[in-house]
């Protein structure tokens, strides 16, 4: 796209004139907003984030963080373009393009966050629920993607599905990763991220077999063999990226807040995204993002190493969409208020519309959040 057509575009956008609930975020971002009367979800139309995730009882967004941050011009106030914030979906790739691909354009973790997204009129209204859409064109990968979110009455949960369609005219090999970031305050060095994953390994080893040494979540190393726990992270991010897979029908992830009084989860089938990588991140001693994402890949490298390596632990690095095929994806995100004095997450289970959390530890509290048709057809 040229930047007569971006200017075209970026001004269509402000303007207001797309179908779904468009208004204007704090800092004059065009946004989508999506709510009930217990939790608000706000989508920036400026690469497609989830950038705000809160519940109208107690209004702190654990999505509290913005690339904007790591720019040399940090300090200045960001321009209206389109960047990655919050929960960021990472497609047609996870992790760096090769060189040649750079030369042209291509950026780390795809083009869904370097294009501006566009509302969709609501493709199936349901009684009691609430919903929005939204869809951005991929370019360079040959890839579009469609968005529908949606809540129901009484539910904190919020149902996503992305439909991945490739325009291209012939196949290709791609990935697609959810990239949900925690930041403070909800983020601090009492704050517990928990999981189902189990075996992994760490990114900062080398090809060709960067899985070993083989962890166990919640463990990983550093590279002196010194085990660190990750359910934790204090005043040392390393190892910076250790990725698991999911060996159960469904995938969970929760970021737990004593101080906050809040849960933040997210729920998947593992045949959808059969990977979980953990990204943490220290500024100044103290933590300042992690990175809870989900999808179809653990290797964070480019396209060439991934069909090289093929498969880790017997899972695949990888998918293939066929010429004009569309694949769909789908996960769910929730919040809920805990004890204060929670100690994070033993199991997390779905079952009968109901997602139930039992609490880590000796007390093995129950806490159950309503949710509603998740996985199944409708």
């Amino acid at each position: 796209m040229n930047n007569s057509s971006r200017v075209t575009r970026l001004s269509f956008i402000l303007a207001g004139l797309l179908i779904g609930s468009l208004c204007r975020g704090e800092d004059s971002r065009p946004v989508l907003k999506l709510e009930n009367e217990l939790a608000e979800v706000v989508i920036d139309l400026g690469g497609g984030s989830i950038a705000a995730y809160r519940l109208k009882s107690d209004g702190l967004n654990p999505l509290q963080w913005d690339s904007w941050s790591f720019s040399p011009k940090a300090k200045e106030a960001p321009p209206i373009l389109p960047r990655s914030m919050g929960h960021f979906l990472c497609l047609d790739r996870w992790g760096s393009a090769s060189d040649a691909e750079k030369s042209h354009g291509m950026t780390n973790h795809g083009e869904a966050t370097q294009v501006w997204w566009e509302g969709l009129p609501d493709r199936k209204p349901v009684e009691r629920q609430v919903s929005v859409g939204l869809a951005a064109d991929l370019p360079m990968a040959g890839i579009s993607v469609e968005r529908y979110a949606r809540m129901q009455q009484g539910s904190t949960v919020v149902l996503v599905e992305e439909v991945v369609s490739n325009t291209n005219p012939i196949g290709r090999i791609y990935n697609i990763v959810q990239h949900p970031t925690i930041g403070p305050p909800f983020l601090d060095t009492e704050t517990v991220v928990d999981s189902n994953g189990t075996r992994g390994f760490m990114q900062d080893r080398p090809m060709p077999e960067p899985e070993k040494p083989e962890v166990h979540w919640p463990m990983a190393q550093k590279m002196d063999g010194t085990e660190v726990n990750l359910r934790y992270l204090k005043d040392d991010s390393s190892p910076n990226v250790v990725s698991f897979i999911i060996e159960e029908e469904y995938g969970w992830v929760t970021a737990t807040s004593p101080e906050s009084g809040l849960l933040l989860g997210y729920l998947w089938k593992s045949s959808d995204y059969p990977w979980l990588n953990i990204w943490r991140h220290v500024k100044d001693g103290k933590p300042f993002a992690r990175g809870l994402e989900f999808g179809t890949s653990g290797l964070h490298r480019p396209g060439s190493d991934l069909v090289a390596k093929g498969r880790i632990f017997d899972q695949a690095l990888y998918r293939y969409i066929d010429a004009d095929e569309k694949q769909s994806y789908r996960y769910a995100m929730f919040l809920t208020e805990i004890p204060r004095n929670f100690d994070g997450v033993a199991s997390l289970e779905y079952v009968d519309s109901q997602i139930r959390v039992t609490e880590s530890g000796r007390r093995a509290r129950k806490v159950d959040v309503e949710a509603f048709n998740l996985f199944g057809v409708d």
